[in-house]
């Protein structure tokens, strides 16, 4: 019975401490991607998925919520056209209240509190951050609130 009971203790340790490790794999991914959204790197775009899921939750001026889902190549045209104009304002995003929450081995979510620097807002985001076999973490799901109302066009 004891050696039941070590045996599970030990596959319990080992486990977390992997957990723990693809927290903070996951979280220097997320600070990598920061970095190079916020000086308009042509390689942001390789943190995402050919299939990553991306949702833009809009605030409608009465505080109701639509949720705007698209797919990877259509969020990065988008991306693409908005960088020049990000650069000539001098747009980031500052990230506080970060948590990043394993989903399970290999897979977490970080959430955060988003500020772009065009405003005073404070808007809900996170991103599910996926180990790929080569090691490379790359973002599966993003979600970002935003109160630009232009993308209600998009909503089904």
């Amino acid at each position: 019975m004891k050696k039941i009971f070590l045996t599970i203790l030990a596959v319990m340790a080992v486990s977390l401490s992997v957990l723990a490790d693809d927290r903070q794999e996951a979280l220097r991914a997320f600070n990598t991607y920061v970095n190079a959204a916020n000086n308009y790197s042509n390689d942001v775009t390789t943190f995402y998925s050919p299939s990553a899921k991306i949702i833009r939750q809009v605030i409608k001026p009465d505080g109701g919520l639509v949720d705007v889902v698209t797919n990877t190549s259509t969020y990065i045209t988008q991306l693409k056209i908005g960088q020049a104009g990000a650069k000539l304002k001098k747009y980031k995003n500052n990230y506080t209240n970060v948590v990043a929450t394993p989903i399970s081995a290999g897979k977490v979510k970080i959430s955060s509190v988003r500020h772009p620097s065009v405003d005073n807002d404070s808007l809900k985001a996170y991103m599910i951050f996926q180990k790929q076999p080569n090691g490379k973490w790359i973002i599966v799901e993003e979600m970002m609130q935003t109160r630009q109302q232009i993308f209600l066009k998009y909503a089904k």
